[in-house]
């Protein structure tokens, strides 16, 4: 039988594959125009880390409940506490010593408990606000006076990317209330440091379907006269930093276009690495398709990868922590097993923690005793893997009921200059000069906390 082509089949199909062509030879343009604002850059010294993942537990996690084992509070479980009508609450989960280390872990954590021997816990967080919109901005930007770059922003300004074709800094999942997207934003930085949000989590059923109502032919052409007109703009000296990152930020998108399905499309990971996350098990399949998408990023050269799970801040509904545990145990725990045995652990920095935590006593609400706890940000718990950081640590403490950090304090600011240190960083050194000063991500805080490096 003779296929004959109709005149509109065959513009139809012309038109596809020259916008096809188009799109591709537009990427390669903005693969060099860009190279310059994203390029590697050398560090301030040797690190041990290459890139960055950050699970951000929003809510303010209860440590006392998880990781700081406190037998005194337990046992003086129903006293009267420092808050008017309340008593101390001790935690109902039991815990058990882990590892070769012996570290600390109630059962709600069975699967990082067997972790025991890569992380560090770190018992003695501190940080300077026990409110939501003050803390999360805080832990993200170093200020929650003023909007200043994210810390992966940071990041990305001081070393660079190492792959041109996706972004350097990807958050997935981010809140949208609390900062929104500054915490994830480069404030005064070229935009093209900022984060690339990701909200659609990748299936195991192929390649993602490109969702853009415009064809690649009217796509690409779109996309080049913005470019151009971009250009000429910037050869005019208006608003340099300004069209430079809309530039290196649309010419990433281009070149997204090739690159970031193949990253998000699981359906070439053997099973046995699907069922390590919880891929497709009941409560834990959105978590692992965070986490599993993370050690894709990373592996294909994404420097700072945020993750975030929502649903901590435990001021009433206590029972429900189980549930956020089993959420969150399985996935992080085989991110740091399957890093492991690709070899990525030593060189990938792995980083876990809430805004603040949560109190020893029970919560007042409304003039009554609720089964939960309020906030704590003087003493409560983050853990640490890989990147160079000393393994099996429990390091500083709370006092015996868990009310405030009194042993080897780690302000927020330390932590950050730490993780900056472990990627080569000096955080007193990576400044950027605005409006008359010089910024940095800690601003006149912070010190490297040397006890957590291997």
């Amino acid at each position: 039988m003779t296929h004959i082509c109709s005149r509109r089949r065959w513009l139809q199909f012309g038109s596809s594959m020259f916008g096809s062509m188009a799109l591709s030879a537009l990427a390669n343009d903005a693969r060099g125009a860009s190279a310059s604002a994203l390029a590697t850059r050398d560090a301030h010294h040797a690190g041990r880390a290459k890139r960055v993942i950050f699970l951000f537990i929003n809510g303010g996690p209860s440590q006392m409940d998880m990781l700081d084992y406190k037998p005194e509070l337990n046992r003086r479980d129903g006293e009267v506490a420092r808050k008017k009508d309340s008593f101390l609450k001790g935690s109902p989960w039991r815990f058990a010593q882990h590892g070769q280390s012996g570290q600390w872990f109630s059962e709600l954590l069975p699967h990082l408990a067997r972790q025991s021997d890569r992380i560090s816990v770190i018992r003695s967080m501190q940080t300077d606000s026990s409110a939501h919109p003050l803390a999360i901005p805080l832990l993200h930007t170093g200020s929650f006076q003023f909007t200043r770059p994210s810390m992966g922003s940071w990041i990305m300004y001081g070393l660079g990317t190492e792959n041109q074709d996706l972004p350097g800094f990807i958050t997935v999942h981010p809140t949208r209330i609390y900062g929104g997207p500054a915490n994830y934003g480069s404030a005064f930085l070229p935009s093209s440091y900022q984060a690339t949000r990701i909200d659609d989590l990748p299936t195991t059923d192929g390649p993602a379907e490109r969702k853009h109502p415009l064809p690649n032919e009217l796509l690409a052409g779109s996309q080049q006269l913005t470019q151009v007109l971009n250009q000429s703009l910037l050869n005019r000296g208006q608003a340099v930093p300004e069209v430079q990152g809309a530039i290196d930020s649309l010419g990433l998108s281009i070149r997204m276009q090739q690159t970031m399905p193949q990253v998000m499309n699981f359906s070439d990971e053997p099973q046995e690495v699907l069922d390590l996350y919880g891929v497709g098990q009941d409560g834990t399949d959105s978590f692992a398709r965070q986490c599993l998408l993370a050690r894709r990023c990373v592996e294909a050269g994404v420097r700072f990868v945020q993750l975030t799970h929502g649903g901590w801040d435990h001021h009433g509904n206590l029972p429900e922590l189980p549930a956020r545990c089993q959420e969150t145990d399985q996935p992080m725990a085989a991110l740091l097993v399957d890093l492991e045995r690709r070899g990525m652990l030593e060189d990938t920095l792995v980083f876990w923690i809430g805004e603040f935590g949560r109190q020893p006593e029970a919560q007042i609400l409304s003039g009554k005793v609720a089964n939960g706890r309020d906030h704590n940000s003087k003493g409560f718990s983050a853990w640490m893997a890989g990147g160079g950081i000393r393994s099996g640590l429990a390091y500083g403490a709370t006092d015996e009921l868990g009310f405030e950090a009194v042993e080897n304090k780690v302000h927020l600011y330390d932590l950050q200059a730490t993780i900056l240190h472990q990627l080569g960083l000096d955080h007193t050194r990576l400044t950027y000069r605005y409006s008359g000063r010089d910024f940095r991500l800690t601003d006149v805080h912070g010190r490297v906390v040397h006890d957590l490096i291997a």
